[in-house]
């Protein structure tokens, strides 16, 4: 009983110290005098410069890019033709106009004739040349 007593004392002798310490002392304020205001004559009158606030920069708008994009994966030069393999889930549509680009640079245009499978399609070259490797889109 006598080792209880003591334990329970230590233990809330602990809690009572661990919220008081010196730092949270109140503070008396001094009381200060106010300031004096300054008398100016128009000519020594100091000129401010306009404060300007920064404007937060706007958010970007993010918006999906449903654009079509392929790659060329056969080309009949004799036929005219090319077959195209799209991602899954984005086709074009019969007789929709598509461009090949080849580094960056427009060298053909194609028009979509089918038939299609699975994700690839066939297209004939309006105008133009392409090569295996070329990238098609759809602007």
């Amino acid at each position: 009983m006598k080792n209880s007593t003591l334990i329970f004392s230590l233990l809330l002798t602990l809690a009572a110290s661990g919220c008081y310490s010196i730092y949270d002392e109140p503070k008396t304020a001094t009381p200060t005098a106010p300031a004096p205001t300054p008398t100016f004559t128009p000519a020594t009158a100091p000129v401010s410069a306009p404060v300007t606030t920064p404007t937060p920069a706007p958010a970007p708008i993010v918006t999906p890019d449903y654009s079509l994009a392929a790659k060329v994966v056969s080309v009949n030069t004799i036929g005219r033709f090319v077959v195209l393999s799209f991602p899954a889930s984005q086709m074009p549509k019969m007789d929709q106009t598509l461009f090949i680009y080849r580094d960056g640079l427009k060298v053909a245009e194609v028009r979509v004739t089918g038939p299609q499978q699975d994700n690839n399609t066939v297209a004939d070259i309006t105008s133009g040349e392409a090569q295996v490797g070329d990238t098609v889109r759809d602007q």
